[in-house]
C-alpha cells in the first residue's frame, strides 16, 4: 500500500500518518494494533452524521481515511483563534452529539464513547470540527467519556511542562464541565483507565490524584 521508504508526515504516541494523495491518508499503528474495531465505530457514528473522517479501507494495523484540512483545536486555541470558553463548549457539544448515538449492539443504557476526546484529536476544518483517533472507542457510559476528557484537560492544566497553557486549560475545563453532564459517576473508572494507559510517562501518572482534585473542585462550585 505504501513504498518501503515512505516517511510519515505526522506521528502520535502510537501511530504514524502517511500521505496517499490529496484526498486520503494512511494511518498505521507502529505496534501492529488491528484497526477493525476502530474503523467499525467510525463508520457507525458516521451513519448518524457525526463529524468523523470517512474510512475507505482497513488492513491489519492500516486504515485509509479521509484527509482533513485545518489545524487541531489545540493549535487553534493556542493561536488565540478559539477562546478557552469556546474550546470547552465545543467539546461538550461534541460529546452531547456522540452520546445521543445508540450503541451498535443495541444494549440499553449504553452509548458510543470515544475515550480520548481532547483538543489534539479534533481537527477544525472549514466545515466544522471533526473528531479523529478512535482507538479507544467502545460501548459504555457517557459519564465515563466526559470524565476522561476532563482528566486530559486537567493533566495539561497541572503539568509543569505546559505551565504557559495552564490558564487556558483551566478556563476550558471549567466551561466544559459547566456545559456537560456530571461526570462524577464515571470519574473513578476513568482515572483507573487513564492510570493503566501504557503510553503515559511516570510523571504524567503521578499527576492523576491532583487532576481528580481539580475536576472535583470545579464540580462543587
Amino acid at each position: 500500500m505504501l513504498p518501503p521508504d515512505a516517511e510519515p508526515f505526522a506521528s502520535g504516541r502510537d501511530a504514524d500518518v502517511y500521505s496517499i494523495d490529496e484526498s486520503w491518508v494512511l494511518r498505521r499503528y507502529r505496534n501492529g494494533h488491528p484497526v477493525r474495531d476502530e474503523a467499525d465505530f467510525m463508520r457507525w457514528v458516521a451513519k448518524y452524521d457525526y463529524p468523523v473522517p470517512a474510512v475507505r479501507q482497513v488492513d491489519g494495523a492500516d486504515m485509509v481515511i479521509e484527509r482533513l484540512s485545518g489545524p487541531t483545536l489545540a493549535d487553534a486555541a493556542i493561536a488565540g483563534e478559539v477562546s478557552p470558553v469556546e474550546l470547552g463548549r465545543m467539546h461538550a457539544d461534541l460529546h452531547r452529539r456522540l452520546h445521543a448515538i445508540p450503541a451498535p449492539s443495541g444494549t440499553s443504557g449504553q452509548v458510543v464513547v470515544h475515550g480520548d476526546l481532547h483538543p489534539e484529536n479534533v481537527i477544525l476544518t472549514a466545515e466544522g470540527p471533526v473528531v479523529i483517533d478512535w482507538r479507544n472507542a467502545e460501548e459504555g457510559q457517557a459519564e465515563f467519556d466526559v470524565a476522561m476528557t476532563a482528566i486530559i484537560f486537567a493533566q495539561v492544566a497541572l503539568d509543569p511542562a505546559f505551565e504557559s497553557l495552564s490558564p487556558l486549560l483551566r478556563k476550558a475545563l471549567a466551561g466544559y464541565l459547566a456545559d456537560s453532564i456530571d461526570p462524577t459517576p464515571g470519574l473513578d473508572a476513568a482515572l483507573a483507565s487513564r492510570g493503566a494507559n501504557p503510553t503515559l510517562t511516570a510523571a504524567e501518572l503521578a499527576l492523576l490524584p491532583a487532576q481528580a482534585g481539580l475536576i472535583r473542585s470545579y464540580l462543587t462550585r
